[in-house]
């Protein structure tokens, strides 16, 4: 997988790709590991942190549709943008991890939750 910077970010631009396709990552992770078990999670999802084949799929999609968002530079959330990314089934999918992990951001990754929920 590619995770080089986008070639048209400014520096401020790639530090919030980098730093949004980790707090993705995270989210992933922390669904993963409250809902399958530890000997599923043999992958390393984009964060570092161990998650099952499944979800490996997802965060490999996830982190390449966030490298290559063309409104990184200007969109708060996914959610509020005009631009889907995502495929219908993968937007579901993202969704469900993102509504589980949510709240559980703020005690595992509270500054990236903080900064997910400003939109910076």
């Amino acid at each position: 997988m590619n995770n080089a910077p986008h070639n048209s970010d400014t520096p401020q631009t790639a530090k919030r790709r980098k730093r949004e396709m980790r707090t993705i990552s995270q989210m992933i992770a922390i669904y993963c590991a409250k809902n399958h078990s530890a000997a599923m999670r043999s992958k390393t999802a984009y964060c570092g942190e161990a998650i099952c084949a499944e979800c490996a799929e997802l965060d490999a999609y996830a982190v390449a549709r966030t490298q290559n968002c063309r409104k990184m530079d200007v969109k708060t959330s996914c959610e509020n943008c005009e631009n889907r990314c995502y495929q219908a089934s993968e937007r579901e999918r993202i969704c469900t991890v993102m509504r589980f992990s949510g709240p559980r951001m703020i005690s595992k990754h509270p500054i990236a939750a903080i900064r997910h929920l400003l939109g910076k």
